[in-house]
């Protein structure tokens, strides 16, 4: 193996480490926004007013953007 072939391989298994953590580090996320969603997010549904309704409007549009880029939807169409 060439020593340009070992640091391509070394560069690989760094990027793959700090990509396998970065995936963790989303899907610790992911689970503590599903368990808060299954808790309204603590509004409760009797009382939910407008503010909360603006919060989850806006957290929603940032969730579509990520799940656009990732989909390559809308302004991310290839």
């Amino acid at each position: 193996m060439t020593d340009r072939e070992a640091r391509a391989t070394r560069n690989q298994e760094r990027s793959l480490a700090a990509f396998l953590a970065k995936k963790a580090e989303f899907d610790a996320l992911l689970a503590e926004l599903q368990q808060a969603s299954a808790d309204h997010f603590g509004a409760d549904p009797e009382t939910v007013l407008w503010g909360e309704a603006a919060w989850l409007s806006d957290a929603t549009a940032k969730l579509k953007d990520i799940a656009d880029q990732h989909f390559r939807r809308g302004e991310y169409e290839a």
